[in-house]
């Protein structure tokens, strides 16, 4: 009797294929094009804007240290944290102690500060 357990779960397993190829499980799908071309989805950089406190100045590693407000486009608390920067004019505008408001976009798991107002 050892060979029931093996045919009801055959029988199991044959009733479950069945119903997903009735209920249409790869039906509509052009599979000809299939490994062809890669599909790629490119990132797209979203811009966030913060109001924040300058505490460090980093010329040398193009980073800056700030204490901002909490973040409602990324659901952030305030806290004080490090970022790059893009373009090393804005130092300019990032000088320690001074209130700024600033535009920033993820790169991988850096930020990177795009506009200083």
């Amino acid at each position: 009797m050892k060979s029931t357990p093996a045919l009801a779960l055959t029988l199991a397993l044959s009733a479950s294929t069945l119903v997903v190829a009735q209920s249409g499980g790869m039906q509509g799908m052009d599979m000809k094009d299939m490994g062809e071309t890669p599909q790629v989805d490119e990132p797209t950089d979203v811009t966030h804007q913060m109001a924040a406190v300058v505490k460090d100045v980093d010329m040398a590693s193009g980073k800056v240290t700030l204490a901002h407000e909490p973040v409602k486009s990324l659901n952030w608390p305030a806290m004080t944290m490090g970022f790059r920067v893009k373009d090393r004019t804005l130092f300019d505008k990032l000088v320690t102690g001074k209130k700024v408001k600033v535009e920033f976009i993820q790169q991988g798991s850096d930020y990177l500060v795009t506009a200083v107002k």
